[in-house]
């Protein structure tokens, strides 16, 4: 797997807690996507599997960007570890929450430490989420099906209903959704479903604060093909090795070519965007 861009060896993650070998190593941080700036200053942020992937990412950006981080996950506590240090090393507070976000009760329990802790919310991304590649609708198990369904939609549900009474004027939900939910994928039914579920819940919800005048809005992130290590541990190693080939630009994104989107729709230059999908897929033109 290549990628053109070059990513210096000291942006690439070198923590050896990842479940999976993985080469090239995921990159989360380089300047040349976001910098240091203040477009967050002093903000709060809730990001769900913020230990790892593209929430990863999100994480060390926000910091970088003046927020403090609450990092919901589920069991990955070394990769936690590994970046809440990264956001200390900013100057940024950092507060680790294991947690089951299937779960109504995990949700509101993850929502009150974040109050308690920080005494606010300014910013709730939703993208902790599970697939499984299953080769045909058949052999979909009952036990897949929910757990799917209650990781990538129940958890979002219940996080962003724990969370909207804490949110005030001019705070964000960001939900991540992916290129899937408009194409659909053949191996990856019951995962395409729920993302196509965040793209409606996105709009309905954006929708219904827009016309409650709450000045909250509601926005997505649709990635295509981003190599993290939930492709490894989903994908034989034929396709892993095929990862975002067919893609326009060729090549799989990195989770750092994510995190600027996240940025932009959480600060106040995205003031009047709300409803809406960022679609980063190496030039794959969807139907928004």
């Amino acid at each position: 797997m290549t990628f053109p861009i070059s990513f210096p060896p000291q942006h690439q993650d070198q923590h050896p807690g990842f479940e999976y070998a993985m080469l090239p190593l995921p990159v989360y941080d380089d300047d040349r996507f976001v910098a240091k700036g203040n477009l967050l200053h002093n903000k709060v942020a809730l990001i769900t599997g913020g230990d790892s992937g593209i929430g990863r990412a999100v994480a060390i950006a926000f910091a970088k960007q003046g927020a403090h981080i609450a990092i919901a996950y589920y069991n990955e506590h070394k990769d936690a570890d590994t970046v809440r240090e990264m956001i200390e090393s900013l100057g940024k507070k950092c507060l680790l929450i294991p947690t089951d976000l299937t779960v109504k009760s995990e949700c509101e329990s993850v929502v009150s430490k974040v109050i308690h802790h920080f005494n606010k919310l300014d910013i709730l991304v939703n993208n902790a989420a599970v697939q499984y590649e299953t080769q045909k609708l058949e052999f979909i198990s009952e036990n897949q099906f929910d757990k799917t369904f209650k990781t990538n939609v129940y958890g979002t549900f219940y996080m962003t209903q724990a969370a909207l009474p804490h949110l005030q004027s001019g705070a964000s939900i960001i939900n991540t959704t992916s290129v899937v939910a408009f194409h659909g994928n053949e191996t990856l039914i019951d995962y395409s479903m729920t993302k196509g579920a965040l793209v409606a819940f996105t709009r309905s919800l954006a929708t219904s604060l827009a016309k409650s005048k709450s000045g909250i809005r509601v926005n997505a992130v649709a990635p295509g093909p981003i190599w993290t290590p939930l492709i490894p541990s989903s994908f034989s190693e034929e396709k892993v090795a095929q990862f975002g080939a067919d893609t326009p630009m060729g090549r799989a994104g990195q989770p750092v070519e994510c995190s600027g989107a996240y940025v932009f729709l959480a600060s106040d230059a995205a003031s009047y965007i709300t409803g809406q999908t960022i679609h980063i897929n190496g030039g794959e033109i969807v139907n928004a």
